[in-house]
């Protein structure tokens, strides 16, 4: 499986310069946030996929005017082609406004997901805007990250966590992969392509959306808290 993932800011080969043709190919398209609605409408227009999103902390316009034929998988587990993957939008709270949360309220969402998580019997891939604490954020207010994403691997152990948030344009370090407890850390700006191998998935055992061979099938299921955190 192709995925093709965009955060931050659009790229002009996808948007203002595009080409016929240019997102044939993708079998996936996944937004870590901060992008204009307008964008992500396009994407799906364009493309012959899904397109998956979550929140950046720039995103309040998608209250009034959310993306055209896209799906927010914010605080759900959903699985295309058998990976199985989790969306955690927003930032570290730095001051007041939607989409940022505290480190309390991260630990939180991740211990509603406890049951769908355990349903799936695990995580393939982590969606998120903002990253770990410690693995490829800033040390500025508004561009840490969260320690309760770490924590989350810890335990789960999935193959990749995707995120935006720090642009590689802000200063000189522009490493975008690291590792943190055997996951792929991979800050995703502007555009990465990432290839992934299809799985086998029972579909009696996971009970949130799920996208198989490109046909959504809705089961709503919800998280139970957990008191030893997760």
């Amino acid at each position: 499986m192709k995925i093709l993932v965009v955060t931050d800011e659009e790229y002009p080969a996808f948007y203002e310069s595009y080409q016929p043709g240019r997102l044939d190919g993708y079998d996936l398209i996944i937004s870590c946030g901060d992008l204009k609605a307008s964008y992500l409408t396009f994407l799906s227009d364009m493309s012959h996929c899904p397109v998956l999103y979550v929140h950046g902390n720039h995103d309040t316009a998608y209250r009034k005017c959310p993306p055209g034929g896209c799906d927010c998988i914010d605080d759900k587990v959903v699985v295309y082609n058998g990976v199985r993957i989790l969306g955690l939008g927003g930032c570290r709270w730095y001051h007041p406004g939607e989409y940022q949360v505290t480190e309390r309220a991260m630990r939180r969402r991740i211990r509603k997901l406890r049951f769908p998580l355990w349903r799936a019997r695990g995580i393939d891939l982590v969606v998120t805007h903002a990253p770990p604490e410690g693995v490829g954020d800033a040390e500025d207010p508004a561009h840490r990250g969260f320690a309760a994403l770490r924590a989350l691997l810890e335990k789960y152990h999935p193959a990749y966590l995707l995120h935006g948030h720090v642009h590689l344009s802000y200063g000189a370090d522009k490493t975008r992969e690291r590792e943190y407890a055997g996951t792929r850390v991979i800050n995703c700006y502007q555009h990465y392509e990432l290839e992934i191998a299809d799985k086998p998935h029972d579909l009696r055992r996971h009970g949130s959306l799920i996208w198989k061979n490109g046909e959504p099938e809705y089961e709503p299921e919800y998280g139970r808290r957990d008191s030893n955190g997760f």
